[in-house]
């Protein structure tokens, strides 16, 4: 594949403006937003080996950095920002709101990729923008963490957690639990045999993009032969069909 170029870009928030990397692969029918863990930023290694192989696969993304330059420093600190998932929802709703505006994204499906804590202020803000989030991905997720937010979630999401992350496991069961009885399109855990927390495994970090990349296309539509993107097509992923409400 060709040497695909970083855009920065800039997203504006009330606290500040977030610094993020952009790559569009042309022709790109979706993006893909990352939400980072606990004390990363839109550098961390594993995020980015993830957001290539999406790439590869025809998915435009963005990493962004979820705080300020002077809340990073805060919290490199404190490690008080860093837990703080609604400040970080705060940080995803207008960036999901600019990908509606800007040039290369406007008219695209959304997707957000959450790791860690990330995942819960990625599950937060889709459920604060559900006309415009059509997929969720956590990797070794806090879902749990979401709270009273998980409760506004339509987006389908997949759960990702390794085999030998046992108590993070459990807790993405639970969460799992609270979201099926919600009106969504698919709720899903994926549990990658033998891997840690962090993923760091032979051939683990590759089993999370392939299951991440096929959740995304089944619900972004990326892979289709419909015109779309920025080159003057539109679409339109197909209509969900919505579970009733549990009684």
């Amino acid at each position: 594949m060709a040497q695909l170029t970083t855009e920065p870009m800039t997203v504006k928030t009330p606290a500040g403006d977030l610094e993020g990397d952009l790559v569009m692969p042309p022709p790109a029918r979706a993006v893909v937003l990352f939400a980072h863990g606990s004390g990363s930023s839109r550098r961390s290694p594993r995020n980015r080996a993830v957001a290539e192989a999406l790439q590869n696969s025809g998915f435009g993304t963005l990493l962004l950095d979820m705080l300020t330059p002077d809340e990073a420093r805060f919290d490199a600190r404190t490690q008080e920002l860093r837990f703080d998932i609604e400040l970080l929802a705060n940080r995803l709703v207008p960036a999901i709101d600019q990908l509606a505006e800007w040039d290369a994204t406007r008219g695209m499906p959304v997707g957000l990729f959450g790791a860690s804590t990330g995942a819960a202020a990625a599950l937060k803000a889709a459920g604060r923008r559900p006309q415009r989030v059509s997929a969720v991905v956590s990797r070794g997720g806090r879902p749990d963490l979401g709270g009273d937010g998980l409760d506004q979630v339509q987006s389908p999401t997949l759960l990702i957690v390794g085999g030998n992350d046992r108590e993070v496991l459990n807790l993405n069961r639970q969460a799992a639990s609270l979201l099926t009885a919600l009106p969504l399109t698919d709720v899903k855990i994926e549990i990658v045999q033998h891997a840690g927390h962090l993923f760091e495994e032979h051939g683990a970090l590759e089993k999370v993009s392939e299951l991440a990349g096929s959740w995304f296309c089944k619900h972004l539509g990326a892979g289709t032969e419909r015109p779309t993107g920025p080159d003057g097509g539109h679409f339109k992923p197909p209509e969900p069909r919505r579970r009733p409400p549990k009684m």
